[in-house]
């Protein structure tokens, strides 16, 4: 994936949804409403949406980390909307598939096997709190280019081992430090926390960071089924 990276002023998210006079970006960015408010105000919105998500997220631009000295152990709290999924990692498969050249399903020693990114950020709830933590796993950008996707990709779904989905912008998805991870504080990744499989990135709020990933679908347009909080009114962008 080639991004182009132009100059621009410097402006943050929130400072811009506040000069734009919106009280959400969920108009603009398509992720709540009716389905019908959607389907018709989503395709017209459409290329303004592709220029905002430009805007605000520059994709290679690095998010500040924290020392180990600052990692929160007891401040990661176990949010989920079903029960804890009951998966044998020794059967368990990623599947990457979608609008791609070379779909693939990766067991979970051959995507340890890749080389091991460590970050130390800040996991924020849309709740209101939030906890500095240490992942441990591969970058997502280098699970997606094993399955070649085709040129026009825009966008990543995620499904998980409880049901829940979610779905997000290319950029985001592929910015170096959006990491699917098997680690937290050095350790091995809990079971309640979303092993054998979760994402972890500084640049989204908590409840696009799925749990239990076993499918990424990549595709050039969204459906009307965005997100499982998404779709109940939560922002579709959720960017930090």
């Amino acid at each position: 994936m080639n991004f182009i990276r132009v100059n621009r002023p410097q402006l943050s998210r929130r400072h811009f949804i506040k000069l734009s006079g919106l009280s959400s970006m969920s108009i603009l960015l398509g992720g709540c409403g009716t389905p019908i408010f959607e389907d018709v105000v989503g395709k017209l919105s459409e290329p303004l949406n592709q220029k905002l998500e430009a805007f605000i997220l520059n994709p290679q631009k690095p998010v500040p980390e924290f020392s180990a000295s600052e990692i929160e152990p007891e401040a990661l709290l176990i949010n989920s909307f079903r029960n804890t999924p009951i998966i044998d990692p020794a059967k368990y498969r990623l599947i990457i598939d979608g609008e791609v050249n070379n779909p693939v399903s990766l067991s979970l020693a051959e995507i340890q096997s890749l080389p091991l990114t460590s970050m130390i950020i800040r996991h924020v709830c849309v709740e209101g709190w939030a906890a500095i933590v240490q992942w441990g796993g591969v970058r997502l950008r280098e699970i997606v280019a094993l399955a070649q996707p085709k040129a026009n990709i825009r966008y990543a779904y995620f499904k998980s081992a409880d049901g829940y989905y979610s779905s997000w912008d290319i950029a985001s998805s592929l910015h170096p430090q959006t990491l699917l991870v098997y680690q937290k504080n050095g350790e091995p990744l809990p079971v309640e926390n979303g092993a054998p499989l979760r994402l972890a990135s500084p640049v989204k709020l908590g409840y696009k960071q799925s749990k239990w990933v076993t499918q990424i679908t990549l595709v050039s347009q969204l459906s009307l089924f965005r997100g499982y909080w998404e779709d109940q009114g939560y922002e579709w962008f959720a960017g930090l």
